[in-house]
C-alpha cells in the first residue's frame, strides 16, 4: 500500500489595516486615500504584532495595498516581530472605490453605504455609487492567483482592507470561486489565517477575524458601514441646522 503524503500547503496571514478616523472633528469626510491610523488603530496594529511575536511567526514577504493605513499596519506589526522587511506595494489590492455621494439621491445613499456589505452581494452592485462588486473581484483575484504562483515564499502577510480582504475570503472559502459574502465582520486590525495549496481550489481557513484587543468582539453588534452611514447622517444633520 502506498504511503500516504501529506498536502503542502503555504500560509497566508491576511490582515485588515488599523482603525482610521474618516471625519473630522467637523464632521467633515477626510480623503480616504491618505488617512492615517488614529490612537486605537496604532494600538491594534501594534497588538497584531505581539500576537506574531508571541509565536515567533516569521514572514517571507509583506505586501500591503500602498494606501497610508496599511503601510503603517505593516510597519508597526513588523516593529513588534523586529523582521527587518519592506513591504512590497501591490495597488491592486486598493479598497473598493467609491464614487461621489453627490450625484446620488437620498433614497440611493442608503442603499450604497449598506447593500454592498449585505449577505451574498451581486456582482453588479456598486460601493457608493464607484467601483462594482465584480470589478473588484477582477483586479483582486487574479493578484492572488499572481501570488499564489510564486514558489519564492511559505508565509506571506497582506494588510489590506475590509472590502478585498471579504473578497479574498470568498474566494478561500468557496474554493477558489468567485463570490463576496458581505456579511463576513473583518475588524480593524483583525488577522485571519489561510493555507493555500499548490491546485487552484486547495483553501485551508484555519481563522477569520481574530482581533487580538478584543478576540470575542463583546461590543460590537454593527458592521464598519453601518457606523460609518450613522456618522454621516450626523454630518448631514449638522449641514442643515
Amino acid at each position: 500500500m502506498a504511503q500516504y503524503q501529506l498536502p503542502k500547503r503555504r500560509r497566508i496571514y491576511l490582515m485588515r489595516h488599523g482603525d482610521v478616523t474618516y471625519f473630522d472633528d467637523s464632521g467633515r469626510a477626510i480623503d480616504p486615500e491618505s488617512v492615517p491610523l488614529n490612537k486605537r488603530g496604532r494600538e491594534e496594529a501594534s497588538a497584531a504584532g505581539r500576537v506574531f511575536a508571541a509565536q515567533n511567526i516569521r514572514f517571507d514577504r509583506v505586501i500591503v495595498s500602498g494606501l497610508p493605513r496599511t503601510r503603517e499596519t505593516a510597519q508597526r506589526v513588523l516593529a513588534e516581530t523586529d523582521q527587518p522587511i519592506e513591504p512590497e506595494v501591490w495597488p491592486e489590492w486598493q479598497e473598493i472605490r467609491g464614487g461621489r455621494l453627490a450625484s446620488l439621491t437620498t433614497q440611493d445613499i442608503e442603499r450604497a453605504f449598506l447593500s454592498v456589505f449585505d449577505g451574498v452581494v451581486p456582482e453588479e452592485t456598486r460601493f457608493l455609487g464607484g467601483e462594482s462588486i465584480g470589478e473588484l473581484l477582477d483586479r483582486a483575484l487574479p493578484a492572488m492567483t499572481k501570488l499564489r504562483r510564486d514558489a519564492s515564499w511559505d508565509t506571506v502577510l497582506l494588510v489590506l482592507h475590509g472590502g478585498v480582504n471579504r473578497a479574498l475570503l470568498s474566494h478561500a472559502i468557496t474554493a477558489g470561486g468567485r463570490a463576496f459574502f458581505g456579511h463576513l465582520s473583518q475588524a480593524t486590525g483583525c488577522i485571519n489565517a489561510l493555507d493555500a495549496g499548490d491546485k487552484p481550489g486547495d483553501w485551508v481557513v484555519h481563522a477569520i477575524n481574530h482581533s487580538p484587543p478584543s478576540p470575542l468582539h463583546a461590543d460590537v453588534r454593527h458592521t464598519t458601514m453601518e457606523l460609518l452611514y450613522a456618522q454621516f447622517l450626523r454630518f448631514k444633520a449638522d449641514e442643515m441646522d
